[in-house]
């Protein structure tokens, strides 16, 4: 994959992101990050909890105003809410008063589909994310991974060039995550946008991902950013036995138990 300036669609140089708490304490959660995402690669951020994953990701989406460095999404400098990305945040969020039809439709109007176009869009997604016979139902009628499901092709619907997805499967049972991650990367296959995928499972992580890239404990850093050495398509449900993962998947563990061992030692160091 070509690394030329133009095959950048999303540029963090050196980005950081302090919090003013509500006694006048400040908390850096993020320092120095700097990171280029290709054209239709697939990237997923790790770390220790609290270090600032999240953040990283609300700050490309525009959610969250920055206190150091920039963010060049496609070009155009991020100063507001981030109208080029879909963002799919840990909850569904589905809107309650709207069928699952409804929920993926939303947002369309404003690209300037004809009615006609607009439902074929909707139920192309729909019959991607396997929800036919679901259009008509409300999120409260959906298990848990339909209401994922519909989330996911939601932003995908509104055919943004990133898709910024924040732990999306975290709350889901084991069974119901390894399907709509099967599901996630035949989508990804298929569509090529670039996603930012942040996730606190390692083994999630290597599974899905061009690169990973791995944070330090709070204020967060990069610490390494791993290339996985993985073809596609991949095969989710025996993902432990292409080769590849478990060379890819050690180094990971290494770095992060190395993070880990260096934050309790703070920890232990703060409390003597």
């Amino acid at each position: 994959m070509s690394n030329s300036p133009d095959n950048i669609v999303i540029q963090v140089d050196n980005v950081s992101k302090t919090f003013q708490t509500a006694d006048t304490d400040r908390v850096g959660a993020l320092e120095n990050i700097s990171l280029d995402i290709r054209q239709g690669e697939f990237v997923t951020v790790v770390g220790p909890s609290g270090c600032g994953k999240s953040t990283l990701i609300k700050l490309i989406a525009g959610l969250v105003s920055l206190s150091g460095g920039r963010i060049i999404c496609q070009g155009e400098e991020v100063r507001g809410l981030n109208t080029k990305v879909g963002y799919v945040p840990q909850e569904s969020k589905l809107f309650p008063w709207l069928t699952v039809e409804q929920n993926v439709a939303f947002g369309l109007d404003s690209k300037g589909y004809s009615k006609s176009e607009r439902d074929q869009r909707v139920q192309h997604f729909i019959q991607l994310a396997g929800l036919a016979g679901f259009e008509k139902r409300y999120p409260s009628q959906l298990s848990g991974g339909m209401a994922k499901r519909a989330s996911i092709v939601r932003a995908l619907a509104y055919d943004p060039t990133v898709i910024l997805m924040d732990e999306p499967f975290g709350p889901l049972d084991a069974q119901t995550r390894m399907i709509l991650q099967d599901e996630l990367l035949k989508i990804w296959e298929h569509k090529r946008q670039t996603i930012i995928f942040v996730t606190h499972d390692l083994v999630e992580a290597v599974a899905l991902a061009d690169r990973v890239v791995v944070m330090t404990h709070r204020p967060g850093k990069i610490r390494d950013v791993i290339t996985v050495p993985m073809t596609r398509p991949r095969n989710i449900f025996e993902i432990h036995r292409q080769p590849g993962f478990d060379e890819a998947h050690a180094k990971l563990w290494n770095i992060f138990r190395h993070e880990l061992n260096l934050k309790n030692g703070a920890s232990a160091a703060v409390g003597n």
